[in-house]
């Protein structure tokens, strides 16, 4: 796998934990996670993955948008999203 400073490429991703950081169209597991690009934080519920496929929702542009998975639980607290954000040293706009 290739693996620099938490963040993984997309090719080699098979799974995530917690605190790892991956770009956006990696995104292949419900949780939480913290766009890094603005803080805000991002729900992903087991229904808004279609089996093993992307997100519904994509992002297009000259840059890879990286998010940082806090929790496989996509429900939980926005002041436990801030607290194990905090952890992780993911910044938060929520």
């Amino acid at each position: 796998m290739i693996a620099t400073m938490n963040q993984i490429h997309p090719t080699s991703f098979s799974g995530c934990c917690a605190g790892t950081t991956v770009p956006f169209e990696a995104i292949h597991q419900p949780g939480c996670y913290i766009c890094n690009w603005s803080g805000n934080l991002l729900r992903v519920p087991e229904d808004g993955i279609a089996a093993g496929n992307a997100p519904a929702v994509s992002f297009i542009g000259n840059q890879s948008l990286f998010v940082t998975m806090i929790s496989n639980n996509p429900y939980i607290t926005v002041t436990k999203a801030r607290l194990t954000a905090a952890n992780f040293d993911v910044s938060v706009n929520f």
